[in-house]
């Protein structure tokens, strides 16, 4: 069972990942709406992957990111980044931010698992 940490804002994004990956199998997935709920529940839950929303109120995916990477027992989970905004620029920023990979919105539900299990590998 591959553990999962979703952030994102957005409920409805949130209960269709949850149903796709649901639907995929093979998925325990723990959802927050924020990057400071995300935080609190890092220090009990250890997922194998993170998928983080860009852009969030109040603190950035990225952002997220760099405070989860400063946590060692954290620092080498892969992060798949969810996003609408999708130019060369801001995919490379990802990349130079430790993502594994990219999904951008809307993303197809169907292959969202595929995605995710590829990105950790």
């Amino acid at each position: 069972m591959i553990k999962l940490l979703q952030v994102e804002d957005d409920a409805d994004i949130r209960e269709i990942t949850k149903l796709a990956l649901e639907f995929a199998g093979g998925f325990y997935v723990v959802q927050c709406a924020d990057g400071p709920d995300a935080l609190v529940r890092l220090q009990t839950f250890k997922p194998d992957v993170l998928v983080l929303d860009m852009m969030m109120p109040g603190m950035t995916g990225v952002e997220l990111l760099a405070r989860i990477r400063m946590q060692p027992a954290l620092a080498r989970i892969p992060a798949v980044f969810m996003t609408a905004r999708s130019l060369p620029a801001q995919i490379e920023e990802l990349r130079a931010a430790g993502a594994a990979d990219m999904i951008g919105k809307p993303f197809d539900p169907m292959a969202l698992g595929d995605r995710i299990r590829a990105a950790m590998a």
